[in-house]
């Protein structure tokens, strides 16, 4: 007992845990298990970058667009080039979908996983050391190992990925994945170099008093966003939160319950969210941990994708409070 006191577990490492869930997963050679670490590995790199951005000069804006013509910052562009070289030299990945790139990365290997990434969301926060993020998607490829990449390879389904998660910098570092049984978060131990367990088998709260939607833009909202506003606000129960980071937005759903509206708008009548690689990992992670998430109509995971930075509207987080959103839809 007094051993214990002195010293306390600090739980089971990313590695060891992979590893030991690998058979879980129906194509088990441990190539999704090697592009896991992989993307854990190109995690800390960049989380070492992020700490140290007020120091060196990577903060500010790099004077480019990238692929959806935002404005690109240094870090994103960075992260960019940290996750890239970290999956193309493992051999496990085909192509690589990167909101940095206008089109995919073909790494010319054999491998048999695409991954679809933002390297760096909400990386407008980074000059005032707000939270930020990584969110990945991985799907498995459908042409024949050493053909060319087809478009079957790229433009997916959500409903057809094998893993996603996102990696959250802020007071901690935290990855967060599903593999499609249930979700598991890791924080960052920075002096051991490595994620430890912390969060097991997450679970969405059924319901939340937290709504998540910026408000700025309110005027330009559908009448249903706009009356489940007032719905909220009226009820006297819900409380607003909007960070402007879409990870960290909706991690702090995942763990308090609440629901993240991004809609339509007439300036961005099909939403401003991509949905190859922001709204279907966190869908899926959501719908893994109990969650719900949809364009206000149907399931985010089922919509068919017809360009790489097609967006979407998205709605997501407990499942009461987005059923509710709907209802005003309707």
């Amino acid at each position: 007992m007094e051993q214990s006191r002195i010293a306390h577990s600090i739980g089971i490492a990313l590695d060891r845990f992979i590893k030991n869930n690998q058979e879980q997963f129906q194509y088990a050679s441990g190539e999704l298990s090697q592009l896991l670490r992989d993307i854990a590995l190109a995690s800390k790199v960049v989380n070492r970058e992020v700490n140290k951005a007020g120091l060196i000069d990577i903060m500010g804006a790099l004077g480019s667009q990238n692929s959806a013509g935002d404005e690109q910052q240094k870090l994103d562009v960075l992260a960019n080039i940290r996750f890239t070289r970290a999956l193309s030299k493992g051999g496990e990945v085909c192509a690589l979908i990167s909101e940095e790139s206008e089109s995919y990365v073909d790494l010319n290997n054999e491998g048999r996983y695409v991954i679809a990434i933002d390297p760096l969301d909400g990386s407008s926060n980074i000059d005032v050391n707000v939270s930020i993020g990584t969110i990945f998607s991985v799907y498995r490829r459908k042409s024949p190992v050493g053909t060319p990449i087809a478009e079957i390879d790229i433009l997916q389904k959500g409903s057809e990925q094998v893993a996603s998660g996102y990696i959250l910098y802020g007071s901690s570092t935290m990855l967060v994945y599903t593999t499609g049984h249930g979700v598991n978060g890791f924080t960052y131990e920075p002096t051991l170099g490595e994620y430890f367990l912390s969060h097991p088998d997450m679970k969405m709260p059924l319901d939340g008093k937290i709504f998540s939607v910026n408000e700025g833009s309110a005027n330009t909202f559908p009448a249903s966003v706009t009356q489940y506003l007032n719905y909220c606000k009226s009820d006297g129960k819900y409380v607003g939160r909007y960070i402007g980071s879409l990870v960290a937005d909706f991690h702090r759903n995942m763990l308090k319950g609440g629901i993240y509206i991004y809609p339509a708008t007439p300036k961005q009548p099909e939403g401003k969210l991509r949905l190859m690689y922001e709204c279907n990992a966190l869908s899926f992670i959501a719908e893994q941990a109990g969650g719900r998430a949809t364009d206000g109509k149907g399931r985010i995971l089922d919509i068919q994708p017809t360009t790489l930075h097609q967006r979407t509207p998205f709605y997501v987080g407990s499942v009461k409070m987005v059923e509710k959103a709907e209802e005003f839809a309707r």
